[in-house]
């Protein structure tokens, strides 16, 4: 337990002597290791199942959690961002390879990206709307925090629940899981 304090104690230290920018691309790299590990138990051969009709297959809910990264590259290149302007498309990629890749490269570009913002972009106001109508405004940084990590990490929350329902070991996030101890 004294070790697992330090760890957070450590953390907190770290993150609070770095920028904003700083901060948000070390725990996007974390968030990262952890959905990958989520998104490599997802069975291929269980991409159509899903645990009740209104929710999502288990493909397309990693699918749609290996595309979130893009919400990084939305926030920070325009000054608006418009649903209407971007059809829906519903992707299920075929394989963990296909997932994998997307998600690697997704992250790399959102990664990227944000290194290259400061503190002061990373304040600026950004405006969602849906056709005319202007859903919010905000800061791209809580754009960024609300819907690429935030979005993400409840998604794989929902995908473990998911695994569990077929009986797949689940991998632990912040921490062993009862597979894992």
């Amino acid at each position: 337990m004294q070790l697992c304090l330090f760890s957070f104690s450590f953390y907190h230290q770290l993150i609070t002597a770095m920028s904003l920018q700083q901060a948000l691309v070390t725990e996007m790299e974390q968030e990262a290791i952890k959905t990958r590990k989520m998104l490599l138990r997802v069975p291929q051969e269980q991409y159509s199942w899903k645990p009740h009709e209104k929710s999502m297959t288990i493909g397309r809910l990693a699918s749609h959690i290996a595309e979130l990264p893009v919400w990084v590259n939305r926030s920070l290149e325009a000054p608006i961002f418009n649903f209407a302007s971007l059809p829906a498309v519903r992707n299920t990629y075929p394989t963990t390879e296909a997932l994998l890749m997307v998600f690697d490269e997704r992250l790399s570009a959102a990664i990227s990206l944000l290194q290259q913002a400061n503190d002061e972009v990373l304040s600026q106001p950004i405006s969602v709307l849906r056709g005319e109508q202007t859903l919010f405004t905000l800061p791209r940084k809580m754009l960024i925090r609300n819907f690429a990590m935030n979005h993400l990490v409840h998604h794989r929350g929902q995908l473990s629940v998911f695994l569990r329902l077929l009986d797949v070991p689940v991998p632990g996030m912040y921490g062993p899981s009862a597979d894992e101890q």
